[in-house]
């Protein structure tokens, strides 16, 4: 998933975002930081939102069942991809992959998953906490087979 895929993702999703959360208009445009307008023009989708607005709304909306559905789980582990290309440090729990993730390859205790939506990778340990996400699979297959012979040598 690119920049221009979340931004159309979270641009066609905006107004459902802002009425799951019981928002007007003008509170869901203060909270973002932007203009009533803008939020009119986004919610009718004659302008997309901004990268900034996205990763906004990403953001202070990561539990919104609307965005989680549509881009595979939490938001803002897709933008976080999409900004650094990786992300290589343990994060919070996750619930494990069992809705938008299949799991590729599986040993000591490791997985490696792709997200079916996103098509991003990631790396769990036994108690399903991140250690890894990237967009790029080479890079995926590498960091699982460092974390087995890292593992193994333990």
């Amino acid at each position: 998933m690119d920049k221009e895929k979340i931004i159309s993702i979270v641009t066609e999703k905006f107004k459902l975002v802002r009425t799951e959360n019981n928002y007007t208009q003008d509170k869901m445009a203060e909270v973002l930081g932007i203009s009533k307008k803008t939020l009119v023009q986004i919610e009718k989708q004659r302008t997309p939102c901004g990268w900034t607005t996205t990763v906004a709304l990403c953001a202070l909306f990561r539990e919104s069942s609307i965005l989680q559905n549509a881009m595979g789980g939490d938001p803002m582990e897709v933008v976080e991809l999409t900004a650094h290309d990786v992300i290589a440090r343990p994060k919070e729990r996750t619930m494990g992959g069992h809705v938008w993730w299949r799991t590729i390859q599986e040993d000591k205790g490791y997985r490696l998953q792709q997200n079916i939506l996103s098509n991003h990778y990631r790396i769990l340990d036994s108690e399903s906490y991140r250690w890894f996400s990237t967009l790029n699979e080479e890079a995926a297959l590498e960091e699982f087979t460092r974390i087995l012979e890292e593992n193994h040598s333990i």
